[in-house]
């Protein structure tokens, strides 16, 4: 499978368990690794034939921005729902990290892969 990947993406949103990260806009790390549905960009060179990398940058940016969630889970399960809903996706890889949200840790963060449900 060919895949587009996008690393080291920063967006702001709102995400935590506590009072004060619910109120507080952090900054998040994201990598995805988009799967794609075909292959037909590869042959034709033409860019209607490709995933707009910069649309899902975008749109992943202000979902983001709108979107609180709780947990990290949560967050990369919307972000991979909206991936492979709004752009057609066959699968994609959502890793997202929490810099410095524990003393002494550089990040913490989740993984996930999902793939188009039949």
């Amino acid at each position: 499978m060919n895949t587009i990947f996008i690393h080291d993406f920063r967006v702001t949103t709102k995400i935590g368990v506590y009072d004060w990260e619910r109120r507080m806009p952090q900054t998040v790390r994201l990598d995805l690794e988009i799967g794609l549905a075909g292959d037909r960009a590869f042959a034709s060179g033409e860019f209607a034939d490709a995933l707009d990398y910069a649309a899902v940058v975008e749109r992943l940016r202000a979902f983001a921005a709108t979107n609180p969630h709780p947990l990290l889970e949560r967050f990369a399960q919307a972000l991979a729902d909206v991936v492979l809903e709004e752009f057609g996706a066959a699968s994609v890889k959502v890793r997202v990290a929490k810099p410095a949200a524990l003393p002494g840790v550089r990040e913490v963060g989740v993984a996930i892969e999902r793939g188009r449900k039949a």
